[in-house]
Parts: C-alpha cells; structure tokens; sequence
C-alpha cells in the first residue's frame, strides 16, 4: 500500500517535472516549482528524486525506450528480416511518439546538464547492441548478405531517428498516412538491400 502511494507520488513529481522542463527548460524551472505543482512539498520532491537532475534522469529511464525494446528482441522476432524490421520500427514509434515530450525537452537541454548526454544515451546504445547482434544472428543464419552488423545497426537506427525527429517537429511529410507508408516503404528498401 505505502508502495504503491510512494510510486504515485514519484510518477506525479515526474510527469509534472516534463511539462515543465518542456515549457520553460530545465534550468527555468525550480525544485519547489515542481512539488507545487505536483501537489506535494519540495521535501517530499527530495525525498523520492534527491535532487533536480536525478529527478531528470529518474524520467529518461522511466519514459525511455530501452527495456520495451528489450522484451521484443527476447520474445517477439519471428527470423524474418521483414517482419521483424517493421515490427523493431512500428513499436520504435510508437515509443518515441508517446515520449515525444520528454525527447524533444532533451534535446532542448542539451549539453546543459552535466553527463546528461551521456546517461540519456544509454538508450539508444541499448538499442544498437539489440540490433547489431540481431544482424549478425541473421548473418549466422545466412538470411542476409554479409554485413557489419554494428554499422548496419546504426544505419537502421539513424534511419529511424531521422524520422522520429521529423514526426515530433510536424514535418508534414511524416503524418500519419504517409508516415505509415514511408516507414513501410523504408523497410522494404532496407530489406532488399540486404537480402541474400
């Protein structure tokens, strides 16, 4: 019961820390800001986070693509370079539309928090390692050409960055429909490139 007031109380402090770091940048708005807002004392905020930053990180891991991911290449891929390409891709958007706030309030920040760029992108090097060894368990299996399979695990993930960033930025070139078929369209490509 206290377990679970404690986790709600920290999943308030930290969606209420987003918006504002999205509206007025982390170094625009204070600790105290924060709890008020949430409802709770600034004591309380230090209580579950310690400070700022932590509270920062705390939200990268909880909003963050890295564990989701994780379950899909242990229990979801079918050894079809296609299929898995799309299913890797759909839920990658479909993480990073749902988090669009927090990623667009760190891409904001920047290099303005100390090590913020290097603990933000624990992620994303998660994710490689998740594909590269993917690309080469198909290279193994001979499902696809011989490749390097790190370079081509950043490939597919810039590939998908790029539209990620387009979406959240309104780029109407990634609407839904179309943002749909370009993502298809893209996996096709990429499928054929490299298959044997």
């Amino acid at each position: 019961m206290a377990s679970n007031r404690k986790q709600e109380t920290s999943e308030k402090i930290i969606t209420v820390a987003i918006d504002l770091f999205s509206k007025n940048g982390y170094n625009g708005v204070t600790t105290e800001e924060i709890a008020r807002e949430a409802g709770f004392s600034e004591k309380t905020l230090f209580r579950h986070f310690q400070s700022k930053q932590n509270l920062l990180e705390k939200a990268i891991d909880r909003y963050h693509y890295g564990e989701e991911m994780r379950s899909i290449f242990e229990s979801k891929l079918v050894w079809s370079l296609k299929e898995d390409l799309e299913l890797i891709s759909k839920n990658y958007h479909r993480i990073m539309h749902q988090n669009r706030k927090l990623l667009k309030m760190l891409m904001k920040i920047g290099e303005n928090v100390p090590g913020l760029h290097q603990y933000s992108h624990r992620h994303p090097e998660l994710l490689k390692e998740f594909l590269t060894n993917y690309f080469e368990e198909m290279k193994n299996r001979k499902k696809i050409i011989p490749i390097d399979a790190e370079k081509m695990a950043i490939t597919f993930l810039y590939m998908n960055f790029g539209f990620a960033h387009g979406r959240m930025n309104g780029d109407s070139a990634f609407m839904e429909e179309e943002f749909d078929k370009l993502l298809n369209d893209s996996v096709v490509l990429f499928t054929r490139g490299l298959t044997p």
